[in-house]
């Protein structure tokens, strides 16, 4: 029997039960009462009886009603109080048992819900590990937990070639390899729990390939450096990814509290620091913050706030090195080499801020300014009846811009100045990696008079198949190939490979700072064709080097 017929039933003998109470009332009445005022007092009565009934009949159930509705509202109302727990109230379960079963599965389906999206807020969906939320909440609760004179430490690790897999195997390959990895990382981290450490270390990653680890208790530096060590060899060894064997490594940067902060945000900027030394030295290492590497982030800050004003106050200046033949000992053009005159500490020279420039993008703009002023100095010497050839570097940065070579054509022909007049040089790496886009934009320039140049080579990876196609007219043997050609047959023997390699591709070979007459003659013999170097020039700002070059025109200087 349903609800509501059971509800008419029961109001139905309610009413009935009335009816015959009225009818018993009104006949005692009328049968015992004989006077008129009496029987009309009695009717009220009877009539007053019948109409509080019939009332009572129909309000029971509505009354009902309302109290399970008032109580409904007060249980949605709780859920201001975060009560998702309590189910219906007993009330609307007697009176409405269907609605109370939708109320409790809604609020079953609510909680459920909550702990999901807490899920997806709180751990990494790919290696179900702590995110970074998650991992800084639960990193001050623990930190704040630590007594007098507890160590703690702090592990940022940061996979190395992971975007490499990405590249060739796909995102799903590199989600996968992700996951192996965190695997690896708590079988190290239980070692850990298992050697005595009392307080659970927290595991967690915080984005793309970073992951980071807390150890609440450690019981000295040493015991940091050997658990950043087992780290390292754990991701250094191959993972079996889908038939295919994966080597990737992993950069650990170590920080103590309290010698290196007390706060979870100190702690974790520190092992960052130290982290991006480890990866700088090669990867698969670890390194722990001290304060020559804090000494040197803060310069680096300082650098590259500097370096964003440096072009807007003009601080940037060229510096010309000749370049001569070893045949004829004539000047057969320069190399543009970048200086900044730092207002503070004066000349410095590019290494102490080229690599910086590079990581942060600072590059483009010094690039442009490079660019415009060689145009401008181009454009002089056209005029004074100078044509030699300059070279200067282009950065890999610059060539990632679809424009780069566009504009690098625009400025030379606003200032008249003819591609033939330009030397455009590459590093080894770059050379290497640029697109067939970049090439093709290359090959243009080249066909428009430019030469195109390798720089610093050997220092980087060389695919000889990309030499041989490439366009290509010289190539600069790195500083670190002839340092020891005067005292060392190995290194002479180096070298004269890879000059035989490079005459094999049809580039001429440029040497670098050659120091001395005795490197010049072995490379002479070698059959280098052009060396650029102390032993004939130190690098000179531009009024120098066109007066040197005059003398040297004038004196017919040779070296051969």
């Amino acid at each position: 029997m349903t609800e509501g017929t059971t509800q008419k039933v029961s109001n139905a003998i309610l009413s009935c039960m009335a009816g015959f109470a009225s009818f018993l009332f009104s006949l005692a009445a009328f049968l015992f009462i004989t006077e008129l005022d009496a029987k009309i007092v009695a009717s009220i009565v009877a009539g007053a009886f019948c109409l509080l009934i019939s009332y009572v009949a129909s309000e029971r159930p509505n009354s009902e009603s309302a109290r399970a509705l008032a109580a409904l509202g007060d249980r949605l109302l709780a859920v201001e109080d975060g009560d998702f727990t309590s189910g219906a109230p007993p009330i609307v379960a007697q009176t409405m048992p269907k609605v109370a079963a939708a109320v409790d599965s809604l609020f079953a389906e609510v909680r459920s819900s909550i702990e999901n999206a807490h899920a997806l807020g709180m751990y990494d969906p790919v290696t179900s590990l702590p995110n970074r939320l998650h991992f800084r909440s639960e990193a001050d609760k623990l930190l704040s937990q630590m007594a007098d004179g507890q160590m703690a430490a702090m592990l940022f690790l940061d996979l190395d070639r992971f975007k490499a897999v990405n590249d060739s195997l796909g995102h799903a390959r590199g989600d996968q390899l992700l996951t192996m990895v965190a695997n690896r990382l708590r079988v190290v981290v239980t070692a850990e729990m298992v050697e005595g450490i009392a307080q659970r270390p927290l595991l967690a990653r915080l984005a793309g390939d970073e992951f980071t680890i807390f150890f609440p208790q450690i019981a000295s530096e040493r015991d940091a450096e050997r658990v950043a060590r087992r780290l390292a060899l754990a991701i250094r060894e191959p993972f079996e990814l889908q038939g295919h064997s994966v080597d990737i490594g992993a950069s650990v940067g170590v920080a103590l509290c309290p010698d290196h902060g007390s706060s979870i945000e100190t702690l974790m900027r520190a092992a960052d620091i130290a982290m991006y030394r480890a990866k700088s030295r090669g990867g698969s290492q670890y390194c722990v913050f001290s304060n020559d590497l804090a000494r040197e982030h803060q310069n680096r800050i300082e650098v590259e706030k500097a370096l964003g004003e440096a072009v807007e106050r003009g601080e940037f200046v060229l510096a010309l090195q000749p370049q001569l033949s070893l045949a004829t000992g004539e000047v057969t053009g320069a190399e543009a080499l970048l200086r900044w005159n730092h207002p503070r500490d004066g000349l410095r020279m590019p290494n102490s801020f080229i690599p910086i420039a590079e990581q942060t993008g600072i590059i483009n703009e010094i690039g442009e300014w490079v660019i415009a002023e060689v145009a401008t100095m181009l454009a002089e010497w056209q005029r004074e009846g100078v044509s030699e050839r300059l070279a200067f570097n282009i950065s890999p940065r610059q060539v990632d811009r679809a424009d780069f070579f566009a504009n690098l054509r625009q400025t030379m022909a606003e200032h008249g100045v003819p591609l033939s007049m330009l030397e455009l040089e590459f590093t080894e790496t770059a050379a290497m990696e640029c697109s067939a886009h970049v090439l093709a934009e290359i090959a243009e320039m080249r066909r428009g008079g430019a030469k195109v140049a390798i720089d610093d080579f050997g220092t980087g990876y060389s695919n000889i198949a990309r030499l041989r196609s490439m366009p290509l007219d010289r190539v600069k043997l790195d500083p670190s190939l002839i340092a020891d050609i005067e005292t060392s047959e190995q290194a002479r023997v180096v070298v004269q490979a890879v000059i035989q390699l490079i005459k094999g591709v049809g580039a001429e070979i440029v040497a670098e700072a050659v120091e001395n007459v005795a490197q010049a003659d072995i490379l002479r013999a070698m059959g280098c064709d052009t060396v650029q170097g102390y032993v004939f020039a130190r690098p000179m700002f531009e009024d120098e080097y066109l007066e040197w070059t005059r003398n040297s025109r004038r004196v017919n200087r040779s070296v051969a």
